[in-house]
């Protein structure tokens, strides 16, 4: 009587168990697949970040180049403003 109660928890128990067991092998082929995907994400990104750094690079000479034009527009109205009120 008391071993049947017995074996009834252990079976239950094992069943448990078994599903447990089942649980984390689910786990660990989803971490799995997260792995590869996150793996391919990266990618992607050091991808796009060599990508931004190039459009950065391109970016910095356009303003440079842009500056220059900006001071020079400035220069010749100066300049003109100077001999059109007779400064110089």
């Amino acid at each position: 009587m008391v071993a049947d109660g017995f074996e009834a928890r252990i079976g239950g128990l094992e069943v448990r168990v078994a599903v447990l067991e089942q649980i984390a092998a689910d786990t660990r082929s989803i971490l799995e697949r997260l792995d590869k995907r996150l793996d391919r994400m990266d990618g992607r990104l050091d991808r796009m970040d060599d990508r931004l750094t190039a459009i950065d690079g391109h970016h910095r000479a356009d303003f440079r180049w842009m500056l220059g034009v900006m001071l020079a527009q400035f220069a010749g109205l100066l300049g003109a403003m100077a001999h059109g009120f007779h400064w110089l």
